[in-house]
């Protein structure tokens, strides 16, 4: 690895050691006593911590506070780190209660311990892929577009949308009983736009006219 891309690799773990140092450890005195046994017993034995994994760990659990749901693959590319490091310290990370992983199609996905419900983790799961995160964003700018609509806007084909609508029914987030309807658009909302850099333009887009999109009744 050259100079320059060591160097890169260092400025973006940094950034993300900052943001995982500036919160607590989520899982508590448990995570952090687990994560520091840990780390002793390893360095002891002479195993392979040195001196920046406290930095890696951070800049892994800074990098999920501000991605939930990003899969391994993501992860590793975003961080710059190597396959093996990855999951050696995503292992440590959820041995020690720091982050959670669940298992979604054939993604592997991370998430901060203790902070989303299923249903929120399925959805943070659909957003992160392209095609079911713009049906979504569709039917919440156009909550009686059809199919046919969503596919011409996304310019993608008919059955790729009919196929991602089925994912999203399956996670209990769209019902298809009569057109396309979201469940819980209002907790959609929410998440597009808490971590709306994370998803990209489209959902940047939306976060901006975000106001537009939600009723609030009241009664």
């Amino acid at each position: 690895m050259s100079d320059g891309v060591d160097e890169r690799k260092r400025r973006t773990l940094r950034r993300f050691a900052a943001i995982g140092a500036a919160g607590p450890l989520v899982g508590g005195a448990r995570a952090a006593s687990e994560a520091d046994s840990g780390r002793d017993a390893e360095t002891s034995s002479g195993s392979r911590d040195r001196p920046e994994t406290n930095e890696t760990r951070e800049a892994i659990r800074g990098y999920v506070a501000t991605t939930p749901g990003a899969h391994f693959s993501k992860l590793r590319d975003d961080l710059r780190l190597g396959t093996g490091e990855t999951q050696y310290h995503l292992r440590k990370l959820v041995d020690a209660s720091a982050i959670e992983t669940t298992k979604d199609g054939e993604f592997r996905r991370y998430f901060p311990a203790d902070r989303f419900d299923a249903v929120e983790k399925r959805a943070l799961g659909a957003l992160r892929r392209d095609t079911p995160r713009g049906i979504v964003l569709h039917l919440l700018r156009e909550p009686t577009a059809t199919g046919s609509r969503i596919a011409e806007a996304l310019d993608v084909s008919r059955p790729t949308i009919s196929a991602a609508a089925g994912d999203l029914e399956d996670a209990g987030l769209l019902d298809r009983t009569d057109g396309y309807e979201l469940r819980s658009p209002e907790r959609l909302i929410t998440l597009v736009v808490r971590y709306a850099d994370s998803f990209g333009p489209d959902a940047r887009s939306f976060a901006d006219d975000a106001a537009a999109y939600v009723r609030y009744d009241p009664k």
